[in-house]
């Protein structure tokens, strides 16, 4: 009879649980809504330093949405060379409330992915996928995507990317 009971209460419980709706978190929200400015889809062109200090250019598509009720933001990007892919890539930008702090997760099509700090100062995104290096997207003065790939050697930022896309939607 006891097990009947439980049963019965937890059946109850989880009926009376899942009939509720379950509310959209209002501070990852707030959060996340801070970096519609680079909400849309872009096009444009960059420029990658090589390890051998050659510049190799590219032509990048960039496609960024709100997704689930605008609590994380959804990157996706497509570089390619005279017609060949060297970038296709997937990231995801969400809001940790517990540490107060943003996190880029990026997907590869290598294969590599990771979580990564990321934050917002000012109306510029930054992202690191190392201690010793960073990327950093803003909106130019001419209201262009521009975005920056830096190295930290010995405590100096030396650029190695570039990137500026205009907003086609």
């Amino acid at each position: 009879m006891k097990k009947a009971i439980l049963f019965f209460a937890v059946l109850f419980i989880f009926e009376t649980g899942m009939a509720q709706p379950e509310t959209t978190d209002a501070e990852a929200k707030a959060a996340i809504s801070k970096l519609a400015f680079i909400a849309g889809k872009w096009k444009g062109s960059g420029w990658m330093m090589g390890r051998d200090r050659t510049k190799a250019e590219f032509n990048q598509a960039e496609n960024i949405q709100f997704k689930l009720d605008s609590t994380i933001l959804l990157i996706e990007g497509m570089g390619k060379t005279n017609g060949t892919v060297i970038h296709d890539a997937l990231a995801i930008v969400s809001y940790n409330k517990d540490k107060s702090e943003y996190a880029f997760q990026s997907f590869l099509h290598t294969g590599r992915k990771g979580t990564f700090k990321a934050e917002l100062k000012g109306e510029k995104l930054y992202w690191y996928p190392s201690d010793n290096m960073r990327y950093i997207i803003w909106i130019n003065e001419k209201g262009q995507w521009y975005e920056t790939g830096e190295y930290n050697r010995e405590g100096q930022w030396f650029q190695f990317f570039e990137m500026t896309l205009d907003k086609t939607e």
